[in-house]
């Protein structure tokens, strides 16, 4: 698997009016999307800089997976997503080299890219998020 860039990284917000606020203000450039992803229980913000994104991720409930994180370490860099093509190929053979995935199959993300999340217990401590952009074959 070779990843073509880093897509994006994700960071976990309390607040997602203020965390937009603070982005727009500090580099000097607007959020050109929010999202709710539903079955994530969250809302996004993206930004662009340069060929990645910053995704801001707000917790919708208290029982998502983002708010169990901030609970446990606060705000602050949730994940780390790598662009692949095939990406449902690639899960596969990250799971012949024993890393533990946390989605066995491709599910539907922000921005309508196919995402897969590999568990950061088998990946230095670090969430990681494969994205496959289903347009760009």
């Amino acid at each position: 698997m070779i990843p073509t860039h880093i897509e994006h990284i994700g960071i976990a917000v309390k607040d997602l009016k203020s965390a937009i606020s603070f982005y727009e203000n500090l580099f000097g450039i607007k959020c050109y999307a929010i999202e709710e992803v539903a079955d994530q229980k969250v809302r996004t913000a993206f930004f662009k800089i340069g060929a990645t994104k910053i995704e801001l991720l707000e917790p919708m409930d208290a029982d998502s997976s983002v708010a169990k994180f901030i609970e446990k370490k606060g705000e602050g860099v949730h994940h780390v997503a790598f662009a692949v093509q095939n990406l449902a190929d690639n899960l596969a053979k990250v799971e012949e080299k024993n890393i533990q995935l946390i989605d066995k199959q491709p599910r539907k993300g922000a921005e309508g890219l196919n995402i897969a999340f590999l568990h950061p217990k088998s990946t230095g401590g670090v969430l990681m998020e494969l994205c496959e952009n289903p347009n760009q074959k």
